[in-house]
């Protein structure tokens, strides 16, 4: 896998995810690119590591932070810090920050994060416990959107 491949998670699109992932034509390569997005996170701080971060729901330990920032008459925009002790998770949670963070409220809630899970496959290569893992953090990240808009 080329290098010039992973650029840092936190400045990722989901475009670029999407076509990186067509690059590699075995599953093998792309569950190593999925860990390597998560080896590029941000660490998160252990002030976050509480258990209302606590992801439920989740076989691994996961943790998602999120920031709500004020942004007008666009409404809130969300941004998100994350980690688990799994490596796979943690490049689940770098596909998610991709596709949600720095992102309004209401645009979070209007995208179909499980379309995108299926649409890069990894919905027939992980696990079923991986695969409900993800629709937990999904839900997670779509409750704090709620709660951002009637803040």
């Amino acid at each position: 896998m080329p290098e010039t491949m992973i650029a840092a998670p936190d400045t990722m699109t989901l475009d670029e995810i999407v076509e990186n992932f067509s690059l590699l034509e075995e599953w093998d390569d792309r569950y190593r690119y999925v860990i390597e997005l998560g080896r590029g996170l941000s660490p998160l701080s252990e002030r976050d590591r509480t258990e209302v971060n606590k992801v439920q729901g989740c076989a691994s330990q996961v943790w998602l932070a999120t920031r709500v920032h004020p942004d007008g008459a666009g409404g809130p925009v969300l941004t998100f810090a994350g980690d688990s002790d799994a490596h796979i998770v943690r490049g689940l949670i770098a596909i998610l920050f991709a596709m949600f963070s720095g992102k309004h409220a209401r645009e979070i809630l209007s995208t179909d994060a499980i379309a995108a899970f299926e649409h890069l496959g990894l919905r027939e290569h992980l696990t079923p416990q991986r695969s409900n893992g993800f629709r937990s953090m999904v839900e997670r990240i779509r409750t704090d959107a709620r709660g951002a808009l009637v803040a």
